[in-house]
């Protein structure tokens, strides 16, 4: 078996419609403390090297990625639902355990995923497969400035922000769980932003996103990179602007520091990209084929 940079974590070829993905939001799926004081206290002492080397830091919340329920209720597609369970983070603990050069020993040893990584920060991001209208693929190359993967090319896409959905603690966020709206809003709304904003950095396109998407996004699954653990959830938008008038709203709009470059570029063009990528976002591709092969036999 070919050894690949990410796994797939979970996969849902056919994709999944926002009233099918929900989310609990609880203390019990954030991230447990290591039991060596030395490698727990490094979190801190990573950090603050960081942050004299980089006064601009943020040490923003994040949702923790803590596994998935799957259900089927009917026999149908529409009647498969996926539940997903998420803690609280911040950037600085995401540092400090999966970015750590020690990060291994962070893991512990099981089969388990969750088992493994319940030392981690591990926060859930997100990228997006956005197909143009004349059927190319958005990749964005990443500015030499970040932190993470400095040069790469990936999915545009980000981080859901607890604090935008009123989950800056799990006291303010019990109604994230307990509310559709906001089960919603973390997954599908932020990922529409995060792609028009990561891609075009020009917010009349954020309060414009129905315009020019044909359909919501769907949900395709999650990867996870093999180096340092990191998950990432996947989506699939459908546009219905053509690559070369992305490209135009790029060129006019960004400003040079997540991203350098802006490609519009076909599925063989992307696979030949593929060892340029993150795991994670590797992973994403993996997660798009999956999704293609489904619809060849719809």
């Amino acid at each position: 078996m070919e050894k690949t940079n990410y796994k797939l974590v979970l996969s849902c070829p056919s994709g999944l419609s926002p009233s099918q993905v929900s989310v609990v939001f609880d203390p019990s799926y954030d991230r447990i403390a290591h039991p060596d004081i030395e490698l727990e206290n490094s979190i801190s002492e990573i950090w603050d090297q960081r942050v004299q080397k980089n006064a601009s830091l943020y040490n923003g919340k994040k949702f923790r990625y803590g596994g998935y329920t799957l259900c089927n209720r009917g026999g149908s597609q529409q009647d498969f639902h996926v539940c997903l369970h998420l803690g609280l983070t911040d950037y600085r603990t995401f540092v400090g355990t999966n970015l750590n050069p020690l990060w291994e020993k962070f893991l512990v040893p099981s089969e388990d995923d969750l088992m493994q990584c319940q030392h981690t920060s591990s926060p859930l991001g997100n990228g997006a497969i956005l197909e143009t209208s004349d059927k190319k693929i958005v990749v964005l190359q990443r500015s030499y400035n970040v932190g993470e993967f400095p040069g790469h090319v990936v999915f545009p896409g980000g981080h859901p922000e607890p604090e935008e959905v009123g989950a800056a603690s799990h006291q303010m966020g019990e109604r994230l769980t307990n509310s559709e709206h906001n089960n919603t809003k973390v997954l599908f709304h932020h990922c529409c932003q995060g792609v028009i904003a990561l891609c075009f950095l020009f917010p009349i396109l954020v309060l414009s996103c129905c315009k020019w998407t044909e359909c919501n996004p769907l949900f395709i699954g999650i990867s996870r990179r093999v180096l340092n653990v990191r998950p990432a959830a996947f989506f699939f938008i459908k546009c219905n602007i053509e690559s070369k008038e992305i490209q135009r709203l790029y060129a006019g709009a960004q400003d040079g520091y997540e991203s350098t470059q802006l490609y519009t570029v076909s599925l063989i063009e992307l696979e030949n990209m593929a060892s340029k990528m993150p795991g994670c976002h590797q992973g994403g591709l993996a997660l798009y084929k999956l999704m293609l092969e489904a619809m060849k036999n719809i």
